[in-house]
């Protein structure tokens, strides 16, 4: 399967959104800069909570913030594992180059320990996602994962 082909075309339209994304990063990055460590503090716990509410975390935002103040919660054990994942993420994420395959593997690490059995490397066995015993998408083979890699970060 050396020519895979994922499972959409990228069209014109999708090429825009992805420059309008970029463009509202940059402008988001530019008053980051200037933003007071209080507001810089409460926009990293909105991230995180949010960026795991969408892989179905339960931990809401004060939550996050406790955890990031080194308080207990109750939660989920694999829920506080990946709000503190994210937060050492976070800290690292400024000494990482967006181009290097170590780096994203250094960010897989981090992200991942505690909750999978190999962070930080590539996947050697095919994957799928099920619902209800039943395919709803199946991953690259894990044999192409090191060219895709190489393809995304190039």
């Amino acid at each position: 399967m050396a020519g895979y082909q994922p499972p959409f075309s990228i069209t014109p339209g999708i090429i825009n959104r992805v420059i309008e994304v970029g463009e509202l990063l940059g402008r988001w990055a530019a008053h980051a800069e200037q933003a007071s460590p209080m507001l810089r503090k409460e926009n990293r716990i909105r991230t995180i909570q949010a960026s795991l509410a969408i892989e179905h975390n339960s931990l809401s935002t004060g939550q996050v913030s406790a955890i990031m103040d080194g308080k207990r919660v109750l939660a989920p054990a694999k829920d506080i594992q990946e709000v503190r994942n994210a937060i050492l993420a976070y800290e690292s994420m400024s000494s990482w180059r967006s181009n290097q395959r170590k780096d994203l593997l250094a960010a897989h690490r981090l992200l991942m320990t505690g909750l999978v059995d190999a962070p930080g490397v590539l996947r050697s066995a095919d994957v799928g996602v099920y619902r209800e015993r039943k395919l709803i998408h199946m991953a690259p083979p894990a044999s192409q994962v090191p060219r895709l890699i190489e393809d995304l970060l190039c």
